[in-house]
């Protein structure tokens, strides 16, 4: 087995096994982004039992009211297993808290390789390892609601189908609209928007409404939600359990401990992204990491994945909060990885479906995105990108970018990142000219691995059939070469 597939695409069983293939690799220029790739070997219904279990409150589950909830962010029987139609990325369920407490051990000796085994390395981390996906799939249903109220109440000052970044509420209509909803009188939203950078210019725009979710309140105190017809703000559960909010608590501390010893290590932290109804929580919450740990280097890496409709307007908030509070933006930017489930969920489901209509669409998506970081890197120096890709097209649009916008490769702030085993011919060249390039190194005991190296199997069919080709068009040079008697001669 450690011969054929495994020996491909995992470098070992633990952290010694790996640092043979680590060393080889950075004799060339390539880093290392450690991810141990351990995962449960559950059947589905083992999987869609846990999923449903995990992501149901306690009150919902006695006294019913889920389906009160937005569709997409409720938990569905059929689509409980979430590696269906997934490749490339781990799947975590939750089982309890000291499988969470186990899981942050494991990417804390994972932080630890990281920094033993290599300079300036990456440790990759899912949120979902680390706790209860129930205050995921909330808090996220929460932001969404909090957002779409700012934009129906731009929509009513006539800002309708503006960029995110470009609606901008005039404060003291905002304060009369809160006060005829009932949510805040005059004198309590006034309250809200006297902070130090808050409605100075008489407007609000997203990233001052944001604000307003304070993660350092009581927890359950955040899944607070405007609902636009009874004009008040509504908890989105009827309660919550002492231990419901002791099992958020948890989730941020497991977090904090991570960012903590990935800061004291060197070692830059890279939150994987998720499902699209995880996605919004995932985000803030590595946004809220990031406000802590990035002040003076880029140590926190949020996922950026480009086949969703709203992954500009997501990039470009971000970055706007770090310009306006001064801390290091990190970021990795993908395609994404659960294109085919996000569909056929949100086509049974029946909710918007939150891809890009082709991949094509993607593909502007991710340069448009990629574009507006460089830009930023070329400004201030303070945003850091890596490119996650196995697309050439990207690869050389990025060098060209980085060549035009005066983006030295010695600089580091722009880094490339590819999966062990896979486009070789893209990593190996990108090192060698000496831009900062890494392999995403998955590693792992053989059976723990298992689950996650078939479905890597499914997806590498095509990717075999082109290494048989290449062999075969390698072999015919060869055999040319042999011909005209000019073996070591790359001239002819």
């Amino acid at each position: 087995m450690k011969m054929t597939f495994y020996g491909q695409f995992v470098a070992g069983e633990d952290q010694e096994a790996i640092k043979p293939l680590i060393r080889r690799n950075q004799a060339f220029g390539v880093g290392a982004v450690l991810d141990y790739s351990v995962e449960e070997d559950l059947s589905a219904e083992e999987a869609e039992r846990k999923e449903m279990d995990s992501c149901t409150s306690a009150a919902e589950k006695e006294m019913g009211g889920a389906e009160q909830r937005e569709k997409q962010y409720r938990a569905h029987r059929g689509f409980g297993d979430r590696r269906g139609g997934v490749i490339s990325a781990r799947t975590y369920f939750y089982a309890d808290e000291a499988k969470c407490d186990q899981h942050m051990e494991t990417f804390l000796r994972c932080i630890d390789a990281s920094g033993g085994s290599s300079e300036n390395g990456f440790s990759a981390i899912k949120l979902t390892a680390l706790g209860r996906p129930q205050f995921l799939l909330q808090f996220s249903e929460v932001l969404v609601k909090w957002r779409r109220f700012f934009q129906q109440m731009a929509a009513e000052q006539g800002q309708a189908g503006r960029a995110a970044l470009e609606m901008k509420l005039e404060a003291e209509k905002l304060q009369e609209a809160l006060a005829n909803l009932g949510i805040a009188t005059k004198a309590e939203s006034q309250h809200w928007f006297t902070g130090e950078n808050l409605g100075m210019s008489g407007t609000v725009d997203l990233l001052d409404w944001n604000s307003l979710i304070d993660s350092r309140t009581k927890l359950s105190k955040l899944l607070l939600v405007p609902n636009m017809q009874t004009g008040q703000l509504e908890p989105l559960l009827s309660r919550f359990t002492e231990e419901e909010d002791l099992q958020m608590k948890r989730m941020l501390q497991r977090m904090d401990v991570l960012a903590k010893r990935a800061t004291e290590k060197g070692v830059r932290l890279m939150v994987d992204a998720e499902q699209s109804y995880f996605q919004p929580a995932i985000s803030r919450l590595t946004l809220e990491m990031q406000r802590r740990f990035n002040r003076d280097r880029a140590i926190i890496f949020n996922t950026y994945q480009c086949y969703l409709k709203e992954a500009y307007d997501n990039v470009t908030v971000d970055v706007e909060l770090s310009r306006r509070e001064g801390w290091h933006f990190g970021t990795k930017l993908v395609r994404g990885a659960y294109m085919e489930q996000e569909r056929e969920r949100a086509a049974q489901i029946g909710y918007e479906d939150p891809i890009n209509p082709t991949y094509e669409k993607t593909n502007e998506m991710y340069h448009k995105c990629l574009d507006y970081i460089l830009e930023e890197i070329k400004h201030s120096r303070k945003a850091n990108v890596m490119v996650a890709s196995h697309n050439e097209d990207t690869v050389k649009f990025t060098l060209r970018r980085m060549m035009e916008l005066g983006i030295h490769p010695s600089e580091k702030k722009v880094c490339f990142g590819q999966l062990l085993g896979m486009c070789d011919q893209i990593t190996f060249p990108l090192g060698q000219a000496g831009f900062p390039v890494y392999k995403y190194v998955p590693y792992g005991p053989v059976n723990e691995v298992l689950p996650y190296l078939s479905r890597r199997a499914q997806e590498n069919r095509g990717f075999m059939q082109r290494a048989n080709q290449e062999r075969d068009l390698l072999w015919k040079e060869v055999k040319r070469r042999l011909l005209a008697g000019s073996l070591f001669s790359p001239n002819h």
